[in-house]
Protein backbone atom coordinates (compact mmCIF):
# COMPACT_ATOMS: atom_id res chain seq x y z
CA UNK A 1 0.00 0.00 0.00
CA UNK A 2 1.26 3.72 -0.62
CA UNK A 3 1.97 6.05 2.23
CA UNK A 4 -1.41 7.24 3.15
CA UNK A 5 -1.64 11.03 3.60
CA UNK A 6 -2.98 11.05 7.09
CA UNK A 7 -3.04 9.13 9.97
CA UNK A 8 -5.84 9.89 12.11
CA UNK A 9 -5.36 8.28 15.88
CA UNK A 10 -8.08 8.02 17.80
CA UNK A 11 -7.88 7.23 21.43
CA UNK A 12 -11.28 5.81 22.94
CA UNK A 13 -12.08 4.96 26.24
CA UNK A 14 -16.07 4.90 27.29
CA UNK A 15 -16.73 6.54 24.19
CA UNK A 16 -20.27 5.21 23.28
CA UNK A 17 -22.81 6.05 21.90
CA UNK A 18 -20.42 9.54 21.10
CA UNK A 19 -18.00 7.03 18.93
CA UNK A 20 -20.87 6.47 16.61
CA UNK A 21 -20.93 9.79 15.12
CA UNK A 22 -17.21 10.26 15.37
CA UNK A 23 -16.37 7.28 12.88
CA UNK A 24 -19.17 8.03 10.81
CA UNK A 25 -17.79 11.64 10.18
CA UNK A 26 -14.07 9.58 9.31
CA UNK A 27 -16.09 8.05 7.16
CA UNK A 28 -17.63 10.50 5.01
CA UNK A 29 -14.16 12.75 4.38
CA UNK A 30 -14.07 13.75 1.24
CA UNK A 31 -9.93 12.67 0.58
CA UNK A 32 -9.55 9.60 -0.65
CA UNK A 33 -10.35 6.84 1.23
CA UNK A 34 -7.05 5.17 0.16
CA UNK A 35 -4.96 8.56 1.08
CA UNK A 36 -6.29 7.41 4.70
CA UNK A 37 -5.49 5.08 7.81
CA UNK A 38 -7.27 4.71 11.13
CA UNK A 39 -5.56 3.56 14.18
CA UNK A 40 -7.73 3.29 17.05
CA UNK A 41 -6.95 2.51 20.47
CA UNK A 42 -9.14 1.20 23.13
CA UNK A 43 -7.98 1.78 26.14
CA UNK A 44 -9.78 -0.53 28.66
CA UNK A 45 -13.43 0.48 27.61
CA UNK A 46 -16.43 -1.97 29.04
CA UNK A 47 -19.48 0.09 27.28
CA UNK A 48 -18.91 -1.59 24.07
CA UNK A 49 -16.35 0.54 22.46
CA UNK A 50 -13.75 -1.87 21.54
CA UNK A 51 -16.45 -3.87 19.96
CA UNK A 52 -17.89 -1.00 18.02
CA UNK A 53 -14.59 -0.33 16.56
CA UNK A 54 -13.94 -3.59 15.63
CA UNK A 55 -17.23 -3.39 13.57
CA UNK A 56 -15.97 -0.68 12.21
CA UNK A 57 -12.34 -2.20 10.81
CA UNK A 58 -14.38 -4.70 9.19
CA UNK A 59 -16.06 -2.96 6.81
CA UNK A 60 -14.11 0.61 6.43
CA UNK A 61 -13.17 2.28 3.34
CA UNK A 62 -10.14 3.11 4.45
CA UNK A 63 -7.31 0.40 6.40
CA UNK A 64 -8.16 0.70 10.43
CA UNK A 65 -5.91 -0.93 12.89
CA UNK A 66 -7.77 -1.49 16.44
CA UNK A 67 -5.35 -2.10 19.38
CA UNK A 68 -7.14 -3.02 22.77
CA UNK A 69 -5.16 -2.11 25.93
CA UNK A 70 -5.63 -2.19 29.87
CA UNK A 71 -6.87 1.11 31.05
CA UNK A 72 -3.99 3.79 30.55
CA UNK A 73 -5.54 6.29 32.82
CA UNK A 74 -5.34 9.27 30.60
CA UNK A 75 -5.22 10.43 26.87
CA UNK A 76 -1.38 10.14 26.33
CA UNK A 77 -0.81 6.48 26.61
CA UNK A 78 -3.28 5.78 23.88
CA UNK A 79 -2.37 8.55 21.69
CA UNK A 80 1.24 7.55 21.97
CA UNK A 81 0.76 4.08 20.89
CA UNK A 82 -1.29 5.01 17.66
CA UNK A 83 1.45 7.59 17.28
CA UNK A 84 4.03 4.97 17.13
CA UNK A 85 2.43 2.74 14.79
CA UNK A 86 1.32 5.64 12.16
CA UNK A 87 3.00 5.65 8.87
CA UNK A 88 0.90 8.76 7.21
CA UNK A 89 3.17 11.84 6.10
CA UNK A 90 0.67 13.59 8.47
CA UNK A 91 -1.28 12.29 11.46
CA UNK A 92 -4.41 13.68 13.27
CA UNK A 93 -5.50 13.20 16.72
CA UNK A 94 -9.12 13.00 17.14
CA UNK A 95 -10.79 12.46 20.00
CA UNK A 96 -13.28 9.57 20.26
CA UNK A 97 -16.35 11.94 21.04
CA UNK A 98 -15.87 14.44 18.62
CA UNK A 99 -16.58 14.62 15.09
CA UNK A 100 -14.95 16.14 11.46
CA UNK A 101 -16.36 18.41 9.14
CA UNK A 102 -16.37 16.16 5.75
CA UNK A 103 -13.94 18.03 3.87
CA UNK A 104 -11.63 18.68 7.12
CA UNK A 105 -8.56 16.42 6.14
CA UNK A 106 -8.53 17.17 2.50
CA UNK A 107 -8.86 20.93 3.40
CA UNK A 108 -6.03 20.64 5.82
CA UNK A 109 -3.64 18.07 4.05
CA UNK A 110 -4.44 20.87 0.36
CA UNK A 111 -3.17 23.42 2.88
CA UNK A 112 0.16 21.44 4.60
CA UNK A 113 1.26 20.78 1.19
CA UNK A 114 0.50 23.97 -0.70
CA UNK A 115 2.59 26.11 1.61
CA UNK A 116 5.14 24.07 3.43
CA UNK A 117 3.70 24.06 6.84
CA UNK A 118 4.13 21.60 9.69
CA UNK A 119 1.43 22.43 11.40
CA UNK A 120 -2.71 23.33 10.10
CA UNK A 121 -5.23 24.32 12.47
CA UNK A 122 -9.08 23.90 11.23
CA UNK A 123 -11.61 25.76 12.69
CA UNK A 124 -13.40 24.46 15.69
CA UNK A 125 -16.82 24.62 16.83
CA UNK A 126 -18.39 23.79 19.71
CA UNK A 127 -21.62 21.56 20.36
CA UNK A 128 -23.11 21.77 23.56
CA UNK A 129 -20.17 23.33 24.91
CA UNK A 130 -17.43 26.20 24.41
CA UNK A 131 -14.60 26.25 21.68
CA UNK A 132 -11.59 28.80 21.20
CA UNK A 133 -12.23 31.59 19.00
CA UNK A 134 -10.07 34.18 18.81
CA UNK A 135 -7.85 33.01 16.59
CA UNK A 136 -9.89 31.96 13.26
CA UNK A 137 -10.16 35.58 12.55
CA UNK A 138 -9.03 35.11 9.12
CA UNK A 139 -7.24 32.38 7.13
CA UNK A 140 -3.37 32.44 7.35
CA UNK A 141 -1.68 30.24 4.89
CA UNK A 142 1.71 30.69 6.82
CA UNK A 143 2.32 32.17 10.37
CA UNK A 144 3.73 31.20 13.90
CA UNK A 145 3.14 30.75 17.53
CA UNK A 146 3.79 34.79 17.98
CA UNK A 147 2.39 36.68 15.29
CA UNK A 148 -1.17 35.15 16.01
CA UNK A 149 -3.72 33.88 18.68
CA UNK A 150 -2.86 30.21 18.23
CA UNK A 151 -1.48 30.21 21.55
CA UNK A 152 -4.99 30.02 22.97
CA UNK A 153 -5.69 26.49 21.10
CA UNK A 154 -3.34 24.20 22.58
CA UNK A 155 -5.66 21.01 22.13
CA UNK A 156 -4.00 18.07 20.05
CA UNK A 157 -6.48 18.45 17.60
CA UNK A 158 -4.80 19.65 14.64
CA UNK A 159 -2.51 17.92 11.71
CA UNK A 160 0.76 17.22 12.65
CA UNK A 161 4.02 16.84 9.67
CA UNK A 162 4.86 12.96 10.95
CA UNK A 163 8.20 13.73 10.23
CA UNK A 164 8.56 16.74 12.52
CA UNK A 165 7.23 14.67 15.20
CA UNK A 166 9.67 11.69 14.60
CA UNK A 167 12.89 13.79 14.34
CA UNK A 168 12.33 15.27 17.34
CA UNK A 169 11.20 12.41 19.39
CA UNK A 170 8.02 14.10 20.49
CA UNK A 171 5.30 12.65 22.07
CA UNK A 172 2.96 13.20 25.18
CA UNK A 173 3.85 12.76 28.38
CA UNK A 174 2.00 10.11 30.26
CA UNK A 175 2.87 11.30 33.85
CA UNK A 176 0.01 14.13 33.17
CA UNK A 177 -3.55 13.67 33.27
CA UNK A 178 -4.48 17.14 32.54
CA UNK A 179 -2.92 19.78 29.98
CA UNK A 180 -0.94 16.79 28.15
CA UNK A 181 -2.33 18.18 25.14
CA UNK A 182 -0.96 22.12 25.69
CA UNK A 183 2.75 20.59 26.10
CA UNK A 184 2.76 18.61 23.10
CA UNK A 185 1.34 21.19 20.44
CA UNK A 186 3.03 23.93 21.86
CA UNK A 187 6.76 22.14 21.54
CA UNK A 188 4.91 21.81 17.88
CA UNK A 189 4.24 25.32 17.70
CA UNK A 190 7.80 26.23 18.63
CA UNK A 191 9.65 23.53 16.28
CA UNK A 192 7.36 24.19 13.40
CA UNK A 193 8.67 25.23 10.33
CA UNK A 194 5.13 27.23 9.61
CA UNK A 195 1.61 26.67 10.67
CA UNK A 196 -1.19 27.02 9.05
CA UNK A 197 -4.95 28.38 10.05
CA UNK A 198 -8.07 27.32 8.01
CA UNK A 199 -10.79 29.76 9.42
CA UNK A 200 -13.46 30.08 6.34
CA UNK A 201 -14.01 25.97 7.04
CA UNK A 202 -15.12 24.32 10.55
CA UNK A 203 -13.43 21.14 10.28
CA UNK A 204 -13.47 19.91 13.93
CA UNK A 205 -16.66 20.14 16.34
CA UNK A 206 -16.04 19.97 19.87
CA UNK A 207 -18.36 17.66 21.30
CA UNK A 208 -19.40 18.48 24.96
CA UNK A 209 -20.89 15.25 26.71
CA UNK A 210 -23.64 14.72 29.11
CA UNK A 211 -22.50 12.13 30.93
CA UNK A 212 -19.92 14.24 32.39
CA UNK A 213 -17.10 12.14 31.79
CA UNK A 214 -15.57 14.26 29.67
CA UNK A 215 -11.60 14.58 30.11
CA UNK A 216 -11.14 18.41 31.20
CA UNK A 217 -14.50 18.31 33.30
CA UNK A 218 -12.17 15.31 36.18
CA UNK A 219 -9.00 15.98 38.14
CA UNK A 220 -8.11 17.93 41.01
CA UNK A 221 -6.76 21.63 41.11
CA UNK A 222 -3.36 20.22 41.66
CA UNK A 223 -3.42 18.50 38.50
CA UNK A 224 -4.01 21.86 36.95
CA UNK A 225 -0.76 23.18 38.13
CA UNK A 226 1.00 20.67 37.30
CA UNK A 227 -0.23 21.29 33.68
CA UNK A 228 0.76 24.89 33.78
CA UNK A 229 4.27 24.42 35.61
CA UNK A 230 5.23 21.90 32.48
CA UNK A 231 4.02 23.81 30.05
CA UNK A 232 5.78 27.49 31.46
CA UNK A 233 9.15 25.10 31.98
CA UNK A 234 9.02 24.43 28.65
CA UNK A 235 8.35 27.95 27.26
CA UNK A 236 11.56 29.21 29.40
CA UNK A 237 13.38 25.96 27.54
CA UNK A 238 12.68 26.94 24.27
CA UNK A 239 12.01 30.71 24.07
CA UNK A 240 14.52 33.17 25.62
CA UNK A 241 13.71 35.71 27.90
CA UNK A 242 12.19 38.77 26.67
CA UNK A 243 9.18 40.09 24.99
CA UNK A 244 8.46 37.07 22.84
CA UNK A 245 8.47 34.54 25.60
CA UNK A 246 6.38 36.65 27.85
CA UNK A 247 3.61 36.31 24.82
CA UNK A 248 3.48 33.04 25.60
CA UNK A 249 3.77 32.83 29.03
CA UNK A 250 0.48 34.50 29.57
CA UNK A 251 -1.30 31.67 28.57
CA UNK A 252 -0.89 29.44 31.51
CA UNK A 253 -1.30 32.21 34.01
CA UNK A 254 -4.51 33.48 32.21
CA UNK A 255 -6.27 29.88 31.18
CA UNK A 256 -4.47 27.86 34.07
CA UNK A 257 -3.48 29.47 36.96
CA UNK A 258 -5.96 32.05 37.20
CA UNK A 259 -9.00 30.21 37.17
CA UNK A 260 -8.23 28.98 40.71
CA UNK A 261 -8.36 32.15 42.37
CA UNK A 262 -12.12 32.96 40.92
CA UNK A 263 -15.19 33.45 42.43
CA UNK A 264 -15.13 29.78 43.52
CA UNK A 265 -11.65 30.50 45.92
CA UNK A 266 -14.01 32.64 47.97
CA UNK A 267 -16.29 29.11 48.70
CA UNK A 268 -13.22 26.86 49.50
CA UNK A 269 -11.79 24.99 52.91
CA UNK A 270 -8.84 27.82 54.35
CA UNK A 271 -6.45 24.34 54.30
CA UNK A 272 -7.54 24.58 50.36
CA UNK A 273 -6.72 28.12 49.49
CA UNK A 274 -3.52 28.20 51.36
CA UNK A 275 -2.67 25.13 49.50
CA UNK A 276 -3.35 26.82 46.16
CA UNK A 277 -1.37 29.71 47.06
CA UNK A 278 1.55 27.70 48.25
CA UNK A 279 1.68 25.44 44.78
CA UNK A 280 1.15 29.10 42.98
CA UNK A 281 4.00 30.28 44.56
CA UNK A 282 7.06 28.68 42.49
CA UNK A 283 5.36 29.28 39.39
CA UNK A 284 5.17 33.11 40.21
CA UNK A 285 8.58 33.11 41.46
CA UNK A 286 10.14 31.38 37.87
CA UNK A 287 7.85 33.05 35.55
CA UNK A 288 6.27 35.82 36.88
CA UNK A 289 7.16 39.22 35.95
CA UNK A 290 5.80 43.23 34.80
CA UNK A 291 6.58 41.98 31.38
CA UNK A 292 4.04 39.20 31.10
CA UNK A 293 1.82 41.14 33.92
CA UNK A 294 1.49 44.17 31.43
CA UNK A 295 -0.21 42.04 28.83
CA UNK A 296 -2.96 41.31 30.82
CA UNK A 297 -6.13 43.36 31.65
CA UNK A 298 -5.59 44.76 34.85
CA UNK A 299 -8.41 42.86 37.15
CA UNK A 300 -6.34 40.03 35.68
CA UNK A 301 -2.58 41.09 36.44
CA UNK A 302 -3.86 42.43 40.00
CA UNK A 303 -5.09 39.11 41.15
CA UNK A 304 -2.47 37.49 39.73
CA UNK A 305 0.03 39.97 41.29
CA UNK A 306 -1.37 39.21 44.95
CA UNK A 307 -1.31 35.27 44.18
CA UNK A 308 2.67 36.16 43.51
CA UNK A 309 2.80 38.38 46.74
CA UNK A 310 0.82 35.68 48.42
CA UNK A 311 -1.54 38.65 49.66
CA UNK A 312 -4.36 35.88 50.78
CA UNK A 313 -5.68 39.17 53.10
CA UNK A 314 -6.19 40.99 49.98
CA UNK A 315 -6.89 38.74 47.38
CA UNK A 316 -10.35 38.31 48.95
CA UNK A 317 -11.39 41.70 48.19
CA UNK A 318 -10.26 41.62 44.70
CA UNK A 319 -11.87 38.37 43.89
CA UNK A 320 -15.29 39.13 45.42
CA UNK A 321 -15.42 42.45 43.54
CA UNK A 322 -14.43 41.14 39.91
CA UNK A 323 -16.86 38.15 40.77
CA UNK A 324 -19.95 40.34 41.40
CA UNK A 325 -18.95 42.51 38.29
CA UNK A 326 -18.92 45.58 40.21
CA UNK A 327 -17.08 48.18 37.70
CA UNK A 328 -13.95 50.17 38.77
CA UNK A 329 -14.15 53.78 38.92
CA UNK A 330 -11.69 55.54 35.75
CA UNK A 331 -8.87 57.55 36.59
CA UNK A 332 -7.34 59.51 33.99
CA UNK A 333 -3.73 61.41 34.40
CA UNK A 334 -1.48 62.74 32.55
CA UNK A 335 -3.47 64.43 29.99
CA UNK A 336 -5.64 61.68 29.87
CA UNK A 337 -2.65 59.54 28.60
CA UNK A 338 -2.45 56.97 31.52
CA UNK A 339 -6.06 55.12 32.83
CA UNK A 340 -6.04 53.48 36.16
CA UNK A 341 -8.90 51.64 36.97
CA UNK A 342 -9.39 51.45 40.77
CA UNK A 343 -9.92 48.27 41.46
CA UNK A 344 -10.11 47.80 45.33
CA UNK A 345 -6.77 48.45 47.57
CA UNK A 346 -6.03 51.28 44.58
CA UNK A 347 -3.38 53.64 46.45
CA UNK A 348 -4.05 51.95 49.84
CA UNK A 349 -0.84 52.95 51.78
CA UNK A 350 -1.32 49.75 53.91
CA UNK A 351 -2.04 47.51 50.78
CA UNK A 352 1.32 49.10 49.24
CA UNK A 353 0.29 47.27 45.66
CA UNK A 354 2.62 49.85 43.15
CA UNK A 355 0.18 51.96 40.59
CA UNK A 356 1.49 50.60 37.88
CA UNK A 357 -0.71 47.36 38.61
CA UNK A 358 -3.90 49.34 38.13
CA UNK A 359 -2.87 50.91 34.92
CA UNK A 360 -5.07 50.01 31.87
CA UNK A 361 -2.86 49.13 28.67
CA UNK A 362 -4.10 50.65 25.27
CA UNK A 363 -6.56 47.80 24.07
CA UNK A 364 -8.23 47.65 27.78
CA UNK A 365 -8.06 51.69 27.88
CA UNK A 366 -9.51 52.50 24.47
CA UNK A 367 -13.32 52.14 25.10
CA UNK A 368 -12.93 54.29 28.14
CA UNK A 369 -13.98 57.94 26.85
CA UNK A 370 -11.52 60.61 27.07
CA UNK A 371 -8.12 58.35 27.13
CA UNK A 372 -5.94 59.05 24.50
CA UNK A 373 -2.34 57.65 22.99
CA UNK A 374 -0.61 60.61 23.12
CA UNK A 375 -1.35 64.18 24.95
CA UNK A 376 -2.98 67.32 23.27
CA UNK A 377 -0.50 69.68 22.11
CA UNK A 378 0.00 72.18 24.74
CA UNK A 379 -0.97 75.84 24.59
CA UNK A 380 2.24 77.39 23.23
CA UNK A 381 2.28 75.04 20.70
CA UNK A 382 -1.01 75.70 19.97
CA UNK A 383 -0.56 79.48 19.55
CA UNK A 384 2.80 78.53 17.38
CA UNK A 385 1.12 76.13 14.90
CA UNK A 386 -1.69 79.31 14.31
CA UNK A 387 1.07 81.59 13.70
CA UNK A 388 2.92 79.21 11.55
CA UNK A 389 -0.81 78.85 9.45
CA UNK A 390 -1.53 82.32 9.71
CA UNK A 391 2.29 83.92 7.67
CA UNK A 392 2.20 80.94 5.64
CA UNK A 393 -1.46 81.77 4.21
CA UNK A 394 0.11 85.33 4.06
CA UNK A 395 2.60 84.34 2.16
CA UNK A 396 0.65 83.01 -0.19
CA UNK A 397 -1.52 85.75 -0.76
CA UNK A 398 1.48 88.39 -1.31
CA UNK A 399 2.88 85.93 -3.72
CA UNK A 400 -0.65 86.00 -6.22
Amino acid sequence: MAQPDVSVIIGAYEAMPYLVECLASVEAQTLDPARIEVIAVDDGSTDGTGEYLEEFAARAPMPVTVIRQENSGGPSGPRNVGLSKAVGRYVFFLDADDRLGPEALERMVAMADENGTDVVLGRVEGVNRNAPKSMWGKTLKRTDVFSSNIKFTLSAQKLFRRELLERHGMRFDESLFTGEDALFTMEAYLRADGISVISDYTCYYLVGRTDGKHVTKSGSYTLRFDSARALMNLIAEMVPAGPKRDSLMIRPFLITVLPQFGPRFLKETEEVRRHKLELAKPLMDAHWNEGVARLLKVHERLRLHLVAQQRLDLLDDVVEFVGAKRKPDALLEKRGTRLYLAYPHFRSKKAGIPDWVYLAGPREARSFPGWRRTPPPSFPRRVIRRLRRLLSSRGTTAAA
